[in-house]
């Protein structure tokens, strides 16, 4: 997901107060292109750009909980810059730690993930992300092949090339965020093993396969839709890595994977949010 408020802009700052059971909301919140939400009291808020389709979020949000009440106001953002800097911090993570340009001057370089936060999902804020560099910590062996799908900021693209990865593919749907991850991954020492590729990742998937691992930071809704692609992406001893999933939704999920001849080998869970490394059966 890509966008990020800009100094004097004025964007749609939304507010739904969820008629019980909040996961469905935020849901829906992240499917329509939020790139974060913070619940506050009863109310479960985010922003939305200046040309963001309000009324086609509404919906969303009515049909994962019709009973929700749902305020919309125009909010300017007076400086992003500044603001978001007092916000973004380090994330010691294991091994890597995933910091922001203006705090790595003292971290060791062949440890630390280094993420300009200004235009792309993924800096180490989320708890999606955190999940999937815990658990790939265990999974990406060197000399491995990788593809990140829904690759964002290349976050977890450059941290499997830090962790020993041969090639990775950093496949992202967005051409606004192709450009970021560019710049991070050049600022990050891994232009040679990592590649980003503008692109839907059904299509891209099997052009760079066979790889060893996918990793999947996406919402439920894509994953299901693309664990066939990913299980004929994977080498042999190929594992998967999935984040982006809500807790509430875990059950279901692994009815899914289940069905299809997956089996979770390690989970990760924090805050609302459920990861997990995942293994044909």
């Amino acid at each position: 997901m890509s966008g990020a408020p800009g100094s004097g802009e004025s964007w749609h700052a939304m507010r739904v107060r969820p008629s019980g059971d909040p996961a469905p909301v935020i849901a829906a919140l992240f499917a329509a292109g939020s790139q974060g939400v913070q619940e506050i009291g009863d109310a479960v808020v985010t922003h939305f750009p200046p040309d963001a389709d309000v009324e086609r979020v509404r919906a969303g949000v009515a049909r994962a909980d019709p009973g929700a009440d749902v305020e919309v106001r125009r909010a300017v953002v007076p400086d992003w810059t500044e603001a978001w800097k007092g916000q973004v911090g380090a994330h010691a993570l294991g091994a890597l730690t995933i910091v922001p340009p203006w705090l790595a001057e003292r971290c060791d370089p062949a440890r630390t993930i280094v993420i300009d936060p200004g235009m792309a999902f993924g800096t180490g804020e989320h708890a999606t992300t955190r999940g999937v560099v815990r658990l790939m910590q265990r999974v990406v062996r060197a000399g491995d092949v990788v593809a990140d799908v829904g690759a964002g900021s290349a976050v977890l693209a450059i941290a499997a090339a830090k962790l020993g990865a041969a090639r990775v593919a950093a496949i992202e749907i967005d051409p606004e965020a192709i450009g970021n991850a560019e710049e991070n991954v050049a600022r990050n020492g891994v232009s040679g093993r990592v590649t980003v590729i503008q692109g839907d990742a059904a299509s891209l998937l099997p052009l760079v396969a066979p790889v060893r691992v996918v990793l999947a930071n996406i919402i439920s809704s894509l994953i299901t839709e693309l664990l066939p692609v990913i299980e004929r992406a994977l080498a042999d001893d190929g594992r998967a890595i999935l984040s982006g999933v809500l807790a509430a939704e875990r059950e279901q999920m692994l009815v899914v994977l289940g069905s299809r001849g997956w089996c979770v080998v390690e989970e990760d869970a924090e805050d609302v949010w459920w990861s997990a490394s995942i293994a044909r059966a």
